[in-house]
């Protein structure tokens, strides 16, 4: 209890008022009490209680029914850089004594512990691209003007990338300040859209990071009277916002990366996870690309007048963007490629992970890797090579979902169903709206 109390009087000493313990809905949006540092102890406890099922996608439970408790990982405590008034911290969620299995952190940190049961650490990197945008009369607009002008894309542009430093160099300062590396950023393909590049860390730290990740963005677009936006795709004449998954495993003693093998290639227990990975993509897209609107990203062209670079088949290659996976040649890890900006990170990586850890058991094969433009290939040639597309809508990446038995027993009974009665009322609920599109095409045509 002592280091409690320290860590209380440090926080007070250094001007923190407030603490956060979070914890995730199924969207990955952070959901918690606010406790003052006063009452730090009482919280390290398990003091706050919460009634999930009143909260988006977290089971039924009643109103009779018994609170989840949370815990808090202290060590894991951050003072926010923009607010440094207020420390946030992961908790687990715990229900009459255990880990609360409807919460998206237990369930990756399940995957952890099956990862350290075989002696392995899951490494991640993630690359997240967004949007900052301001509302105007006129629509949205992105947030340096020059970004609308008609011209190809400003993908790397230098003189956008400087102009729109009033939201890049914020940010940059203070994922550093949290230690987290930025190695670069630059502003990407469509109109105010940007990506971060910074330092990997173990599977459970950086679904965490990213959770800060998004209020950090979120806070300074808002200091710019902007918005900062995770929608997979908000416009279809522009590009969408992928979030892509780099993962690896490493040897949980030495820290040996073991998708590398001695002669710098990859490892046969690379091409095993790969193959996981790949057996159980439908329902990995399922949580990865959780949105009606994540299907938008799934096409090569659509209304853009460039190429999408966004993946669209069942596969893998050695640096292939058109496929789900991608060994990258400057670095040994999986990089997965349909996860979306919108994803609920603890979810997306407990189920790749789950699914990576099974292709590593069962020592499965992938296949030969697809090293061409996918593109431009045909659907059927492909699918006759054994490469099929990627679902093209959440309605049939929950179907691959509920049938998954990996999924039923990672996730758990409940949860699994919880997920997929959330999701197909979502879909349900898009099915009756009647778009823009649809009375443009349709309202005089006959």
């Amino acid at each position: 209890m002592s280091h409690i109390t320290d860590l209380r009087d440090d926080l007070t000493a250094r001007g923190v008022k407030y603490v956060f313990g979070f914890y995730v809905d199924i969207h990955g949006i952070p959901k918690s009490k606010c406790v003052p540092i006063e009452c730090l102890p009482q919280m390290a406890g398990g003091s706050e209680l919460y009634t999930v099922g009143a909260l988006e996608g977290m089971g039924d439970l009643g109103p009779h029914e018994d609170e989840c408790a949370a815990i808090p990982d202290l060590d894991r405590l951050v003072v926010l850089p923009w607010k440094p008034e207020f420390a946030v911290v992961p908790t687990r969620l715990h229900l009459r004594g255990r880990p609360y299995e409807q919460e998206s952190r237990n369930f990756l940190a399940r995957q952890v512990e099956d990862a350290a049961s075989m002696g392995l650490v899951a490494n991640v990197g993630i690359e997240p691209e967004l949007y900052v945008v301001r509302q105007t009369p006129t629509g949205w607009e992105p947030l340096v003007p020059e970004d609308r002008l008609d011209a190809p894309t400003r993908g790397y542009d230098l003189e956008t990338t400087i102009l729109a430093s009033g939201f890049l160099d914020p940010m940059v300062q203070y994922m550093n300040s949290l230690g987290w590396g930025v190695y670069s950023f630059d502003h990407e393909g469509g109109d105010g859209q940007y990506e971060f590049n910074f330092d990997y860390t173990d599977a459970l730290t950086m679904a965490d990071r990213m959770v800060l990740f998004r209020l950090m963005a979120k806070h300074v677009a808002g200091e710019l009277g902007c918005i900062a936006t995770f929608m997979p795709k908000p416009f279809q004449d522009d590009f969408g916002s992928a979030s892509h998954v780099n993962i690896s495993l490493a040897d949980a003693t030495t820290g040996d990366n073991l998708f590398a093998a001695p002669d710098g290639s990859y490892s046969d227990m690379s091409r095993h996870f790969v193959a996981g990975v790949l057996r159980h993509a439908g329902a990995i897209c399922a949580v990865t690309s959780s949105t009606v609107n994540s299907y938008k990203r799934f096409t090569s062209k659509g209304h853009m007048d460039e190429i999408s670079w966004a993946p669209i088949y069942q596969a893998w290659g050695e640096n292939n963007r058109t496929l789900m996976c991608r060994m990258p040649v400057n670095r040994h890890c999986l990089e997965v490629r349909s996860a979306d900006a919108a994803v609920n990170y603890h979810l997306g990586i407990g189920m790749i992970l789950a699914a990576g850890l099974e292709g590593v058991r069962q020592e499965l094969d992938p296949g030969e890797p697809l090293n061409v433009d996918a593109y431009q290939l045909t659907a059927s040639a492909l699918a006759e090579r054994g490469y099929p597309r990627l679902p093209t809508s959440l309605e049939a990446s929950l179907d691959a979902l509920e049938a998954d038995t990996l999924a039923q027993e990672v996730m758990g009974k409940e949860f699994h169903q919880t997920y997929l009665d959330y999701k197909r009322a979502e879909v349900h609920q898009f099915s009756t709206v009647v778009t823009d599109w649809e009375s443009s095409t349709y309202m005089q045509r006959w």
